[in-house]
């Protein structure tokens, strides 16, 4: 029998065996109790997470150096332990080098480089694969001790295994990246290069990262506001989405670029040599493989990418000086368009001056900074949950 007394909740039972007794008591004040909010991640984890982004970003930095230097392919094997330690003595180092000379990319492009250019290159994919060692510690290590701690919410740990499991998958798809390179080709007189393919999936996989990372990190961190769910709102969220889905996009085909060498064809715009589209746009058969492996289409379709995404953001822009909104997301909107006719005048110059590698890196650097713009505005736009 149960009797409410003094707005609590009392349990009288004619029951024999006090086990019963003690567990309905239990579950009566567990449903008497005021719910009590979960708390929230500490603010250390927002900033663990931001950290964590920037590291990645340096990655994609460096990475895309290694490629404009054309060294990716100077250290032929992996090791996750053992290829830490650099060659040290002159004996150590032309061992390395003797290694370097048995494969496609020193017979055919680099057969008479000496010893101390191949010093370079190493060192610089070398720094490549260790900035990728101190990213997965940047991940795993605080991960562990956010979680042994408790300071991670069941949708927060899921989160968190997520991207400690994107991080050890993306050094794999690296190693991966780079035997395509290493592989011998007899009946192909081409330069020695990684597969674009494997080029875009290790880019685009670094980009999922770096992006799944700053937003969670941006929630943590940045309050919500709580704006009016009007439909302009609606529909200028929906415009960001799509928006930074396209930035998104065009700085991924950026990779079949890189991978094609596509920037050092057609060095002219807005027109590509005397045409505004070029002959052999559609030379391979069938008409789809041009999309991924013709550097003429690649190039045209980085250019419609970028020209669509300059002009999404230009009409963002303007639609959302409709809308009132808060400073800081106006802010974030201003940024965007900013930052957008940057990046293309970067892009636009590195076409013209044949792809000199620091403007090259710049540009592909800006590219980062463009989605981290838009994901920034995505924040800012969030809806309030209810």
């Amino acid at each position: 029998m149960l009797r409410a007394v003094g707005g609590g909740v009392r349990l009288l039972l004619s029951v024999r065996g006090g086990g019963a007794e003690r567990w309905l008591r239990w579950r009566l004040l567990q449903q008497a109790a005021p719910a009590v909010p979960r708390a929230a991640a500490p603010p250390a984890v927002g900033r663990w997470l931001l950290v964590c982004s920037g590291t990645v970003a340096g990655a994609v930095v460096l990475g895309g150096v290694t490629r404009l230097t054309e060294s990716g392919l100077s250290m032929v094997d992996w090791h996750l332990v053992k290829g830490m330690k650099p060659p040290r003595t002159q004996q150590e180092w032309e061992a390395e080098f003797q290694k370097y000379q048995q494969f496609p990319e020193f017979k055919i492009l680099n057969h008479d480089m000496t010893l101390t250019e191949f010093k370079f290159i190493w060192y610089m994919e070398y720094s490549h694969r260790m900035w990728g060692r101190v990213v997965g510690l940047a991940y795993i290590l605080p991960a562990v001790y956010f979680w042994r701690k408790g300071w991670l919410s069941r949708p927060m740990k899921g989160c968190v295994l997520a991207l400690c499991g994107l991080v050890c998958f993306q050094g794999l798809l690296g190693w991966y990246m780079v035997k395509s390179g290493l592989e011998e080709k007899p009946d192909s007189y081409d330069i020695p290069r990684v597969s674009q393919y494997r080029l875009a999936a290790h880019l685009g996989s670094a980009l999922v990262l770096y992006s799944a990372s700053l937003w969670t990190g941006l929630s943590l961190l940045l309050p919500q506001h709580k704006l009016p769910e009007t439909r302009q709102l609606l529909r200028l969220r929906q415009f960001a989405h799509g928006t930074t889905a396209l930035i998104f996009l065009t700085a991924l085909s950026g990779a079949f670029v890189a991978g094609l060498d596509a920037g050092l064809v057609y060095n002219s715009f807005p027109k590509m040599g005397e045409r505004w589209i070029p002959d052999d746009l559609l030379a391979f058969s069938p008409v789809l493989k041009n999309f991924f492996e013709n550097p003429t289409t690649v190039q045209f379709d980085h250019r419609i990418l970028g020209t669509a995404s300059v002009t999404a953001i230009t009409a963002l822009y303007l639609f959302s000086r409709k809308i009132p909104l808060p400073r800081r997301t106006r802010m974030a909107v201003t940024s965007l368009l900013a930052v957008a006719c940057v990046q293309v005048g970067l892009g636009i110059s590195t076409l013209l001056l044949y792809v000199p590698t620091p403007l090259a890196a710049t540009h592909q650097s800006g590219s980062l900074a463009l989605l981290s713009v838009a994901l920034w505005l995505m924040s800012e736009l969030r809806r309030v949950p209810k």
